[in-house]
């Protein structure tokens, strides 16, 4: 009896692991096939194209914060980041007529400042950094509005258009550059020290500092990494729509924040795969452009996406609760 009731324990926990590891894929397969026959042109080629060069933005940005919310915080700003550095970037060309690569390196440099001002001041004022970031988010776009002055940057030279509207054979250059960051942030994450620290950090931030962790310095590393991936999208962004607007970037957060849960990725850390991130932004990918061939009004829309977000949060806190029961109950019965 004892021995049935411990495969039957065993085989709910296998099955439970299985569920969460694979939900993210199957609620993908499942909204393929359903707006498939909504809606026929959603697996045409050209839509797949595009689809998959709006999603590129979205998770190079989702990997930056996948890296703060595994190390077990969060960033709010990063949409604000992009609305600045954009800006930035796009006067250094247009008005000064900066070198294109020049200024590029100039948006990867002023996006990690950004990123790591978040970082320290995370550390030093010890508050939560979703209230450090919200304000700094606050704080960037209304510095993206002042250098702006209220106007759309044009006269970007030609050269610069590649980035974001040209091709590598059939691929879009954003998506090849979306894949090769996203295999770079894997290796970091499950090849290198650094990457372990983070999931350490993330698991239990207290036991990684008695173990040896700079925790502080790890902070304001995670942070720097979230705002060089908002460069690389700003620059990516920026040579999309050709010409600095203040709009560039605003609410991509959002997605971002959803993909990563939907993916997987722990609201509290410590948890979270570059495999399950990618699904989570192909769903928001793919409900976007099936609301948007449907010809549903923007309002319909944010009201689908939040409650998609409450529900991957709350699937979150759902798995989290259920690891504890499941580590509880292996306790007693040792």
């Amino acid at each position: 009896m004892a021995t049935s009731q411990s495969f039957l324990t065993s085989l709910s926990r296998n099955a439970g692991t299985l569920v969460r590891k694979y939900a993210p894929l199957t609620v993908l397969i499942g909204l393929v096939v359903l707006f498939t026959f909504i809606s026929p042109n959603l697996m045409t080629v050209n839509n797949l194209t595009l689809m998959l060069r709006q999603i590129s933005f979205a998770t190079i940005s989702a990997v930056g914060i996948m890296f703060v919310m595994i190390s077990g915080a969060i960033d709010l700003s990063i949409g604000s980041q992009i609305v600045f550095t954009n800006i930035v970037m796009a006067i250094l060309m247009a008005r000064y007529h900066v070198n294109p690569a020049l200024a590029i390196l100039c948006c990867l440099a002023m996006g990690t400042l950004l990123g790591t001002v978040n970082g320290i001041l995370s550390v030093r004022l010890q508050i939560h950094p979703l209230i450090i970031t919200l304000g700094t988010a606050t704080i960037y776009k209304g510095l993206g509005y002042i250098v702006a002055d209220g106007k759309n940057i044009i006269g970007l030279p030609e050269s610069f258009k590649v980035l974001g509207q040209g091709y590598l054979g059939p691929v879009p250059i954003p998506v090849a550059i979306m894949i090769v960051i996203a295999l770079i942030a894997n290796l970091i994450l499950t090849r290198t020290y650094f990457g372990r620290y983070v999931f350490a950090m993330g698991g239990n931030a207290e036991a990684a500092r008695l173990a040896g962790l700079n925790i502080d310095k790890m902070r304001v590393g995670t942070f720097a990494i979230c705002g060089f991936a908002s460069g690389i999208t700003s620059v990516l962004l920026l040579s999309r729509v050709f010409s600095g607007q203040v709009f560039t970037g605003q609410g991509i957060e959002f997605d971002c924040l959803t993909a990563a849960l939907l993916g997987g990725v722990s609201f509290i850390g410590g948890e979270g795969t570059i495999f399950g991130l990618v699904t989570g932004v192909l769903i928001i990918g793919v409900l976007n452009n099936a609301m948007q061939l449907a010809g549903l009004a923007d309002f319909y829309q944010n009201v689908v996406k939040g409650t998609v977000l409450l529900v991957a949060v709350g699937f979150d806190m759902y798995q989290k609760r259920r690891k504890v029961k499941e580590a509880s109950a292996r306790v007693s019965a040792q």
